[in-house]
């Protein structure tokens, strides 16, 4: 499968599930250490674009980095503290051509494979 990006922590267990789920189908996906290289506000919006959620879904709202962030705060200042704060970002997100799934649980990925 061409264009198959997944924005991962390897810290996280649901993300190291979801790469070795693709992984095992023999899939090679790009890897984005979204901490180390988040993605941008424009990134981060189309990708929200393509799991058809709000910014405020994609928060994780019980990282402690996620306290000074109001989830009701206007779409675009909340997804520039999201870029700023990627840590908050729920993950793993998966992006699949035109499709992207967040790993939760990790198999929920293969409905868009």
């Amino acid at each position: 499968m061409t264009d198959l990006v997944i924005y991962h922590n390897p810290r996280c267990g649901k993300s190291r599930d979801t790469l070795k789920i693709l992984e095992e189908r023999g899939l090679s996906p790009v890897v984005v250490e979204y901490l180390k290289a988040p993605p941008s506000a424009g990134e981060l919006t189309r990708i929200l674009a393509l799991l058809g959620m709000k910014p405020a879904q994609l928060l994780r709202k019980k990282e402690a980095a996620a306290a000074g962030i109001d989830p009701a705060m206007d779409e675009p200042a909340l997804i520039r503290a999201m870029v700023a704060n990627p840590i908050v970002i729920e993950r793993p997100i998966v992006v699949a051509g035109d499709r992207a799934a967040v790993g939760r649980p990790p198999v929920s990925v293969l409905d868009i494979l």
